[in-house]
């Protein structure tokens, strides 16, 4: 079951960004979805299908606002490549 949930906007910032209300709440779906995903509150694919997008073009949409995929630290690879 889906919710609708409503947010007040003052119009000075719909006027600021250059958005409409439609663009506002595309945007502000995208940002709820990468940073529950960057918290780990979310899977990708969830995240992805929230989104109405594939999982990849998620991946990416959350890659270039600087979310982190792999946090293997160096030893974490070092000991994968001994065994």
């Amino acid at each position: 079951m889906n919710r609708t949930l409503a947010i007040d906007c003052p119009p000075e910032i719909l006027v600021h960004l250059h958005f409409n209300a439609e663009e506002m709440t595309t945007y502000v779906k995208e940002q709820a979805a990468i940073g529950l995903f960057r918290q780990g509150r979310i899977a990708s694919g969830t995240a992805a299908a929230w989104l109405g997008i594939g999982r990849m073009a998620f991946l990416m949409k959350a890659m270039e606002q600087g979310a982190v995929l792999l946090t293997d630290s160096a030893d974490d690879l070092a000991r994968e490549t001994s065994l």
